[in-house]
């Protein structure tokens, strides 16, 4: 039996959301290339999920001598073990940790999204809930994904909790995306809308993510390792779902258990640079002077042990697997996708062309293929993925396995220049961009081999959300721009405006829409290329 999301019926649009159950649905190759691409993002998310990132990593060993195995890893059990947690997929990992540590689990508290809780139960997603009687305390804050007063509460609750262990007692820290608002404790007497004038200041100015987080850790007791500080003596066994690119400890939640690595005088650099010194809060200043913040980057955290147990790559390699099960000559080419959405498109589109072209290997192809190798060359020198090495390695494999259909497979997470007022995600917006590129190659001699092939190109947010959507994402074919002009849509404009959801809403009655509902999970976004010769 192969566990993926059985398809449900939906009032309107002929798309799929998801049901967390067992189906004895199994894949052929005789399927459409959409409903590969979506058993292959059913499978990436199926690998992060809640229950299997938390079996794989935590084995609890009852018995005389009780012990708590991560990665293999001892820890003795005395009813010393504590759980907290922070972060937009940590309700559904806590759940699956209590189930795991039983009567084991003295004690925990975790930070939550605003009506997470009621937001699954309609869902029917009630695996991902407490049961009853729980030991854990949900707490929930952070509307809109800012910190507020009630997260503000929670992460004072979680630092208590923290503050009151000894050397005796283990510490479960659960970690995913978001968990940097869900976990704001700014040094008093700074408050959280002071923290919030200083990133205002700092973004109007043009200030980098990593810059940011530099000045949030300086004025937090949680963030930059401060919540493994309080926590001090007591052993801390951070578990953490990565929704970052390269899965940087010190990014994640702004790292709570992860020493920083910036000092006070990087900060003053920072704000000098943008200068904001003098349009600063008072209270800020005050911090950043005083010998609060100087904590030593020598500070012992050897009582920490971090483990990322969920992740872009891990995603990939289970849509891999399942591709491979099918047939398909797979390459992973990335997890680490970035950049404007615009640049990502053309890098597929030229993909795409590449190999096509590469695959029919005539002779008289080669100038073309020559003069967009250059070009693909340029384009992926400048998002960092090694892709022609792969490329070489795929043609390899497909003159051993020539009738195989090709499966290419990236993830990360792109940004999109706003300059509409539409409706959309960098998901939808991506697919997109994908096929005006393909219907603009497919009228030149480098792109007239796409016409020999079937090419399907899938792109979807892990955590079932895309933007301000319903969706959680899109997928596209070379032919999509063709058939939607003939319908009288102008995909040009729609681009324009930023209104790729709306597009996808109305084109062919929401048929290329990825239709997830919230996955309770989120290592960024999954791109998937499917290529097979088109059937006679």
């Amino acid at each position: 039996m192969v566990s993926v999301f059985k398809s449900l019926p939906i009032t309107g649009k002929n798309c799929w959301r998801p049901n967390f159950s067992f189906t004895s649905e199994i894949p052929s190759l005789k399927m459409t290339l959409k409903d590969h691409g979506l058993h292959f993002f059913r499978s990436a998310v199926d690998t992060v999920l809640p229950g299997p990132i938390l079996k794989r990593a935590l084995v609890l060993q009852p018995g005389g001598c009780p012990r708590l195995l991560l990665h293999g890893r001892p820890f003795e059990l005395k009813k010393n073990l504590y759980l907290v947690g922070f972060g937009k997929a940590v309700l559904g990992m806590a759940a699956v940790a209590e189930d795991i540590l039983g009567g084991y689990l003295t004690q925990g508290i975790i930070s939550v999204p605003q009506g997470i809780q009621e937001t699954l139960r309609h869902a029917g997603m009630r695996e991902m809930l407490l049961k009853p009687r729980s030991r854990i305390q949900v707490l929930e804050g952070a509307r809109d994904n800012l910190p507020d007063k009630e997260a503000l509460e929670a992460a004072r609750a979680i630092l208590e909790l923290a503050k009151s262990l000894t050397a005796d007692d283990l510490l479960l820290v659960l970690i995913s995306g978001g968990g940097s608002a869900l976990l704001p404790a700014p040094i008093p007497p700074v408050t959280l809308e002071d923290k919030a004038t200083v990133v205002r200041l700092l973004t109007s100015k043009g200030a980098t993510i990593q810059e940011l987080n530099t000045i949030r850790k300086a004025l937090s007791l949680s963030k930059g390792g401060g919540l493994a500080r309080v926590a001090y003596p007591a052993q801390v066994l951070s578990l953490i779902l990565s929704d970052v690119i390269g899965d940087p400890l010190d990014i994640i939640a702004s790292g709570p258990t992860v020493a920083t690595s910036h000092s006070v005088q990087d900060c003053f650099q920072i704000l000098a640079k943008y200068d904001v010194l003098n349009t600063l809060p008072k209270s800020v200043l005050t911090i950043l002077s005083s010998s609060v913040t100087k904590h030593s980057t020598q500070q012992d955290y050897s009582h920490v042990c971090n483990v990322v147990i969920g992740s872009n790559k891990l995603a990939l390699e289970g849509a891999k697997c399942q591709a491979e099960q099918l047939g398909y000559l797979t390459i992973l080419l990335s997890d680490a996708v970035g950049g404007e959405v615009s640049t990502v498109a053309r890098f597929y589109s030229l993909l795409i062309q590449f190999v096509c072209l590469s695959i029919i290997n005539d002779a008289g192809n080669r100038p073309l293929r020559d003069s967009m190798k250059e070009s693909l060359t340029s384009i992926s020198g400048q998002l960092e993925i090694p892709v022609l090495s792969l490329i070489d390695s795929l043609i390899t494999m497909k003159k051993t396995h020539g009738e195989n259909p090709i499966c290419l497979l990236a993830g990360g997470e792109t940004t999109v220049q706003i300059q509409g007022s539409g409706k959309g995600g960098r998901n939808q917006e991506l697919a997109l961009r994908v096929a005006l590129e393909l219907h603009r190659a497919k009228s030149t001699m480098e792109g007239s081999c796409l016409n020999k092939y079937e090419v399907m190109f899938l792109s979807g947010g892990t955590d079932g959300q895309d933007g301000p959507t319903e969706a959680a994402g899109a997928f596209c074919s070379q032919d999509l721009v063709e058939e939607a002009e003939q319908e009288g849509f102008d995909v040009g404009s729609t681009l324009s405006n930023n209104d790729s959801y709306t597009f996808f809403s109305k084109f062919q009655n929401g048929h290329h829409l990825l239709m997830t509902g919230l996955t309770g999970t989120n290592v960024m976004d999954i791109h998937a290329i499917l290529i097979r010769s088109r059937r006679s």
